[in-house]
């Protein structure tokens, strides 16, 4: 688990295919310590598993569906990445729960500065669209955002000056794709909604009602 809070950006100093996945090799800006093989970092949103590791740098293994539903199958040698290791227990919670299972990719559809602040308007997919509201969560290539509005089939968010300089968000443009984690919470809401049956007078109303 992840708090969508991005502690580093890595550069990425290998893609390798092998077979039907890729094998990437990232080195991280900032160094991390005590890395174990089988710990689980987030690559810009999705969750991979270390596979090896040296001082300088970390590998990755992306399989076939994660290549499928993220912006991973077009990085390149070179390319900069979001990096977030797992949640530790003691930690503080800054963002808000982030699975590292990517929905999809969305395309950003526009951007504006807004005093310091940079907004970002993006693609609203039909198929999750029952699962952004307004200032709800979203994970956008790995960072944790408040959603500051939605629209019929766009929504949008604002990016601060800190996120976009530890980011890779700092130079986000019309056209980019990026990965997207919808908020687990709703997405268990709306199956329990759906598994109920008849009698249930729980509605995605109600709950807006009671602060959820």
């Amino acid at each position: 688990m992840f708090t969508g809070i991005i502690e580093t950006i890595g550069r990425v100093e290998g893609v390798v295919p092998v077979g039907n996945y890729y094998r990437l090799t990232i080195r991280p800006e900032a160094e991390f310590e005590n890395l174990t093989i089988g710990e689980s970092i987030a690559i810009s949103g999705p969750c991979l598993t270390v596979m090896a590791f040296d001082k300088r740098s970390f590998t990755v293994e992306a399989s076939q569906e994660t290549l499928l539903l993220t912006t991973l199958k077009s990085l390149r040698s070179g390319g900069r990445v979001n990096l977030e290791r797992a949640l530790r227990a003691d930690s503080r919670l800054g963002g808000h729960f982030v699975l590292g299972h990517i929905d999809g990719t969305s395309a950003v559809t526009g951007v504006q500065d807004i005093g310091r602040s940079l907004q970002v308007e993006l693609e609203l997919p039909k198929a999750f669209a029952s699962l952004v509201v307004d200032k709800g969560s979203v994970a956008l290539d790995g960072i944790s955002l408040t959603i500051s509005s939605v629209g019929k089939d766009r929504f949008t968010v604002n990016i601060i000056p800190e996120t976009r300089r530890q980011t890779t968000w700092a130079g986000v443009k019309v056209g980019d794709l990026v990965n997207v984690e919808f908020d687990v919470l709703g997405k268990y809401l709306l199956r329990f909604l759906g598994t109920r049956g008849n009698g249930s007078t729980l509605t995605l109303d109600s709950l807006r009602e009671m602060g959820y």
